[in-house]
């Protein structure tokens, strides 16, 4: 609950210096933030082209390609882009953490701000992609899946964060392994492709969840315990238990924080 009060009351703070964050990113170039979106943009668009009209790739289903596709991305890469960000986020921030008295707490979600303001770009970009081709999302699910993504990715960082700081090595690691789990996510691949229990723990892979629960925002109007009610549950027994050992692990190495830096 401590972690919870000291977010809520530095709120204002986490997100003027998540937009500083993210200007800051690009602070070097003509452009400026405009690079922010555009890179997603153009990477999601050249996954479209490459896998619907070159490999003429389907989506397994009665749905255009591009509505199967890119909301599944766009969580994703938001996904990947904040836990890579988050993960870094103390190392990146070591000024506030050896100069200043500051709450070390919040460094991770400011990382996550910054993140959020493309992954909310490239869901927009999803929402109408998706309208151009008839099909109209789910608000609510949209909504509770971002909520969700959120959450893990807090619960995950707060355990990422602590390690990468202490041991600068396992960034390279966290790098290696976030590509694996995109391909062991069915972003670019169907569930229906594999079958047995092997779908049954793919599908309780919490990266799954959410790109899965994005995914049924836009092709199915129902609520996304209808057809995820078992996984919904695994999701977040994983996310509440990573937040608890995360947490753990964080308050207990926050204190070297300043001696590795």
């Amino acid at each position: 609950m401590e972690f919870f009060k000291l977010l809520i009351k530095d709120r204002k703070l986490v997100f003027k210096l998540g937009k500083n964050d993210f200007r800051n990113r690009f602070a070097n170039t003509s452009l400026g933030s405009i690079w922010g979106f555009l890179q997603p943009f153009v990477f999601m668009i050249t996954y479209v082209i490459v896998f619907q009209y070159i490999l003429k790739t389907g989506s397994s289903g009665e749905y255009p390609y591009v509505v199967w596709f890119l909301p599944g991305m766009a969580t994703w890469m938001f996904c990947n882009d904040a836990i890579l960000t988050a993960s870094n986020s103390i190392r990146a921030y070591s000024y506030l953490v050896k100069k200043v008295v500051f709450p070390v707490d919040i460094i991770p979600i400011i990382s996550l701000t910054s993140s959020s303001f493309i992954g909310i770009f490239l869901v927009l970009i999803a929402i109408v992609s998706a309208s151009i081709y008839g099909y109209f999302p789910n608000l609510l699910n949209v909504i509770y899946i971002v909520f969700a993504a959120l959450c893990f990715i807090i619960a995950l960082t707060r355990f990422t964060s602590a390690l990468a700081t202490l041991v600068p090595d396992f960034s390279q690691l966290l790098n290696i392994l976030m590509q694996l789990f995109m391909w062991f996510t069915p972003i670019v691949w169907n569930l229906n492709m594999i079958q047995g229990k092997l779908v049954c723990l793919f599908k309780a892979f919490p990266f799954t969840y959410l790109v899965e629960g994005m995914r049924q925002a836009f092709i199915n109007s129902t609520i996304i315990t209808e057809h995820h009610g078992l996984y919904t549950f695994i999701f977040w027994a994983i996310t509440i238990i990573l937040f608890v050992w995360g947490n753990y692990i964080f308050k207990k190495a926050k204190k070297d924080f300043a001696d590795v830096l």
